[in-house]
């Protein structure tokens, strides 16, 4: 293998190897030691050298030396030793002309490899060399405490390996420059690729920069808008809040003046009553007055009497019109009387009535005792005498009965009337008895629903009026909507009859006996109330027929003279008792009044007679109304089939004429006039004949009314009669 292959190999190899690494150490002066002795003394071959050289030959090194030294029997020191020692001599003998000869020259002259190739060759060799076995033993590194001897660097070899060297360390130094270059020029370029980055990093700062105040501008921009935006929400807020406190307004301006006119309503009713009340004052004054000179002392000496028995009766009379005198001075000041002035005005005339009947008792002992007195055969005279007049009264009543059947007239009511009479009140009593349990339940809770279910029902009829018809239109929807099983609002609360299984029936019942409580207190009082009351009943009993038969069959009890029917007296009723059945009101203090009665039965009658001809505008239904005017000629016929009462008949005729002569006179024509021609001239004679001279005053109103209404072959309409403007307003 050349030796110019392995020369940089081996520098190479020397250079990473221990022995090539100088290792400095600071204690080398303090030591005496010196730094560069080892380059400062002459450079010497090692005893490997010969190994080497031996391997780099392309013979062996033993030849060339036995041939160079022309003596085969050299010893083998000499053999061992290092081409480099041999080198010391001027020269080699030459041998020419044989094949074994062989100069220093050739030894010596590296092949034409390259420096690098013979540096690998040789490291090759010595690694062969440490790892062959088969080597000669004697040829091996030179023991002996000897140094080699020192070569002369002007040998051909040593000034090779010298120039081999200094070659190297030209590469080196040029590589170092290389690397110093490139070094200063990766720096430059770092240098400027920082400078770069900076530039970059300085214009992103700056961009940064840029972005943050575009991001605050567009910040503030937004936040400006969203306040101009808030700004403009609270405006339209402020007037949304302005348009509703105006709608407030306006609804309270409209209820101030709907309560003004209900206000203005009250007032009109209270003054109507108060004069009703003064009016009914001034007959309890003038029937005291009359009463009272009854129990004058003249009055008593004509009746038998003595006035030391009945002067406590004078003297109580006196006290009680004193009282009735005290509340009419009080009413003469301007001022109507009260209820309660009307209740001691009552009270004093019924206690004024019992004064009488005492004295009149206490007149009748002083008689009989005065009759006792007298002889037996008188007495049995006038027992004689009083049963032959009740004899002939008995006869007169008969003669009476059987002259008015003659007529055609009758006492009781027809057969068929009797009977749909009953069927109603039974139909009624069996929804009284079912509500029973929801009446007398003890839970809290359905008596909570109960009050609830009674305030819907009632609380809508008593709202009833003739303000506008859409507020009418309103109760009527409200109480549609409550029988027909859906939840209405009612003091705050949502109440529905479908909460309880009697519901529906409980509210029917209520709401019937409201529209003829109404009838009885409201239309009694205010004649033209009928009208609105009567076209709200009349359309809630087209919808619904149970509550229409409920509402005749209230009226029918509180007014049996609806039907009409005149109950007689059967054996075992107390006289309280038969009076309720007559429609009087009996409580603690007694019997009501006559003209209290007649009031109230006045109310009922005109209500009745409003339901006949009126309906329900709204309807969707058609034909016939519910209860439309046959039933009123049916009830006018009936009436005067029967015979007339006493002051009842008369006031009921000239209630019912008022209100529904008109209708009747449009449906019926020519009839109505014959039926009013047979009032006036058949049946007021009948009227005039069983009325007191103190019950005229209805009889001269029933009689104006048919002479003018027979004069002027007319009937106006009713007061308060409801107009196609009133259900657009």
């Amino acid at each position: 293998m050349p030796v110019d292959s392995l020369r940089w190999e081996t520098l190479e190899a020397l250079k990473n190897s221990p022995k090539g690494k100088l290792k400095y150490n600071a204690h080398w002066l303090e030591k005496g030691e010196d730094i560069l002795a080892g380059c400062i003394d002459a450079p010497s071959l090692s005893p490997l050298s010969g190994l080497i050289l031996k391997r780099l030959s392309p013979r062996p090194l033993q030849k060339s030396f036995s041939l160079s030294s022309g003596s085969r029997d050299s010893s083998p020191g000499l053999s061992e030793e290092s081409p480099a020692s041999l080198s010391s001599t001027s020269s080699f003998p030459s041998i020419n002309g044989t094949n074994g000869s062989l100069s220093f020259s050739q030894l010596v002259v590296p092949s034409l490899k390259t420096e690098h190739e013979q540096a690998s060759d040789a490291l090759q060799v010595v690694s062969d060399e440490a790892k062959d076995p088969d080597l000669d033993p004697g040829v091996g590194p030179v023991s002996g405490p000897a140094s080699p001897p020192a070569i002369s660097l002007l040998s051909p070899r040593a000034t090779q390996m010298a120039g081999c060297i200094r070659i190297c360390e030209e590469k080196h130094r040029a590589k170092a420059k290389t690397e110093l270059r490139l070094r200063q020029e990766l720096q430059e370029q770092l240098v400027a690729s920082v400078a770069s980055r900076e530039s970059e990093q300085l214009k992103r700062f700056e961009e940064f920069m840029e972005l943050k105040q575009r991001q605050e501008y567009q910040c503030m921009r937004d936040m400006m808008d969203r306040e101009t935006k808030e700004s403009i929400g609270r405006q339209e807020k402020l007037k949304e809040e302005q348009r509703h406190r105006m709608k407030i307004l306006n609804l309270r301006l409209r209820e101030a003046e709907q309560q003004r006119m209900r206000e203005a309503e009250l007032e009109r009713q209270r003054q109507t009553e108060g004069r009703e009340r003064l009016r009914n004052l001034n007959t309890i004054q003038e029937e005291i007055l009359q009463l009272n000179q009854l129990l004058e002392p003249s009055t008593q000496t004509r009746t038998g009497a003595a006035p030391t028995d009945l002067g406590s009766y004078s003297t109580r009379g006196n006290q009680l019109c004193s009282q009735v005198s005290e509340v009419v001075r009080t009413t003469a000041e301007g001022e109507f009387p009260s209820v309660e002035d009307m209740t001691a005005a009552e009270r004093a005339l019924h206690e004024m009535r019992a004064l009488i009947r005492l004295m009149q008792e206490e007149t009748a002992k002083a008689q009989e005792k005065k009759k006792k007195e007298q002889e037996e055969q008188e007495e049995r005279r006038k027992q004689a005498e009083l049963q032959a007049q009740q004899e002939a009264q008995k006869k007169a009543a008969l003669s009476a009965k059987e002259k008015a059947k003659r007529k055609g007239l009758q006492t009781r009511a027809e057969d068929t009337t009797l009977k749909w009479y009953k069927e109603l009140q039974e139909a009624a009593a069996q929804c009284a008895q079912s509500l029973e349990e929801l009446n007398g339940t003890k839970d809290i809770q359905t008596k909570k629903l109960r009050m609830e279910l009674q305030k819907a029902a009632t609380i809508p009829v008593s709202q009833i009026s003739s303000i506008s018809g859409s507020q009418l239109r309103e109760i009527f929807d409200k109480i549609d909507k409550l029988l027909s099983g859906r939840a209405v609002v009612s003091g705050g609360k949502s109440v529905s009859t479908s909460q309880h299984p009697k519901g529906l029936d409980f509210v029917s019942y209520k709401l019937a006996e409201k529209f003829v409580k109404q009838g009885e207190e409201e239309v009694a009082s205010h004649h033209e109330a009928a009208f609105p009351i009567a076209v709200v009943a009349s359309g809630v009993w087209e919808l619904h027929p149970r509550v229409g038969e409920l509402i005749l069959a209230h009226l029918h009890k509180k007014c049996p003279y609806a039907v009409p029917h005149y109950p007689p007296m059967k054996d075992g009723t107390s006289v309280e008792e038969y009076q309720r059945i007559l429609g009087y009101r009996v409580d603690d203090s007694g019997v009501e009044g006559q003209d209290s009665f007649l009031k109230r039965m006045s109310g009922m009658i005109r209500l009745y007679a409003a339901v006949i001809q009126l309906r329900w505008p709204y309807g969707s239904k058609q034909g016939p109304g519910p209860h439309g005017l046959n039933h009123g000629w049916r009830w006018l016929a009936q009436m005067l089939n029967m015979e007339p009462l006493a002051d009842v008949t008369a006031t009921l005729l000239f209630d019912f004429l008022e209100v529904c002569g008109n209708a009747l006179m449009k449906q019926y024509q020519g009839q109505f006039w014959k039926l009013m021609l047979l009032i006036k001239e058949e049946y007021f004679p009948r009227i005039e004949a069983v009325t007191s001279t103190g019950q005229m005053g209805s009889v001269i109103r029933l009689k104006q009314f048919l002479e003018t209404s027979l004069r002027s072959r007319q009937i106006s309409p009713p007061k308060g009669q409801l107009s196609s403007t009133f259900w657009r307003s």
